[in-house]
């Protein structure tokens, strides 16, 4: 936390510890308890602006039905943070707010100063909103969409399907990481989002990165081949490789955000219009 720290304070910004931010409970940063009265303060205390999450972690999903809105409705601020923060991302989404989908503490330590992914996030927490171009993919479907942009790890949104918690589909351009997971397992998930109805729904995709897995060769295919197949039938743009995830490029993104999603046989371009 130190060099996230020190990293932030350069930008002019006051750094405010959460009490259990050095907290340990077996795999978890701290206690349920402790874990969310860190939250729970920050998100009540009117001088905070922004929570940022020190890293991911799946015992979020121990607090998401804990947490209480009725301080932080009379002055929101930004979440920021993935993996499976998603499921904060998400239930913020339920309340109607929008969060950061973002890098954490660990990146701001361990990448330079110039790392662009840090650059684009000082730009933002101060108002500058990016305008994202990417390479092209031989997979893209071209076109050019707009709607909320909604999303994060895939497996955690998997894991909130059927509950207050899921993601809204209408409307919606989703965008997808995960980090340790099959491709099997990936396609799986894919193919309950196309039989649930929720595919067909959807404004455009953002197909991000998928890391630290290896090629299933009994698909016959590679991952994003798999998907290309799975994905056929849908004629709203849909861009692979997009630079989101577990990666060192991980491009912040805006939960609730209404966006502009082009893909073009050139590049692909987000564009924030909210």
């Amino acid at each position: 936390m130190k060099g996230a720290k020190k990293r932030l304070e350069s930008w002019g910004l006051k750094v405010v510890l959460g009490k259990y931010v050095s907290g340990s409970s077996g795999r978890y940063a701290g206690t349920i308890k402790q874990r969310l009265s860190d939250l729970q303060h920050a998100m009540d205390d009117e001088q905070v602006k922004a929570i940022f999450c020190s890293r991911g972690g799946y015992g979020v999903i121990h607090l998401i039905d804990k947490i209480d809105f009725t301080a932080f409705s009379k002055h929101p601020k930004w979440l920021m943070g993935f993996s499976d923060i998603t499921a904060l991302h998400n239930l913020f989404q339920m309340h109607g707010y929008a969060s950061l989908h973002s890098l954490m503490a660990r990146h701001l330590t361990v990448e330079p100063g110039d790392d662009p992914g840090s650059l684009y996030l000082r730009d933002m927490l101060f108002g500058r909103l990016p305008v994202y171009t990417c390479e092209k993919h031989k997979l893209n479907h071209l076109g050019t969409a707009s709607g909320t942009l909604r999303g994060g790890n895939l497996a955690v949104a998997y894991g909130l399907r059927g509950t207050p918690y899921d993601i809204p589909a209408e409307g919606t351009i989703l965008f997808i990481e995960d980090v340790s997971e099959r491709p099997h397992a990936i396609e799986r998930m894919l193919y309950n989002l196309k039989l649930g109805g929720v595919l067909e729904k959807l404004s455009g995709l953002i197909i991000g990165q998928f890391t630290e897995y290896e090629e299933d060769c009994s698909l016959g295919k590679e991952l994003y081949e798999a998907l290309a197949d799975l994905l056929a039938e849908y004629k709203y743009p849909i861009c692979y490789n997009f630079p989101v995830g577990h990666v060192t490029e991980n491009l912040p993104l805006i939960n609730g955000a209404k966006v502009e999603l082009s893909v073009s046989k050139d590049n692909v371009e987000l564009r924030f219009i909210c």
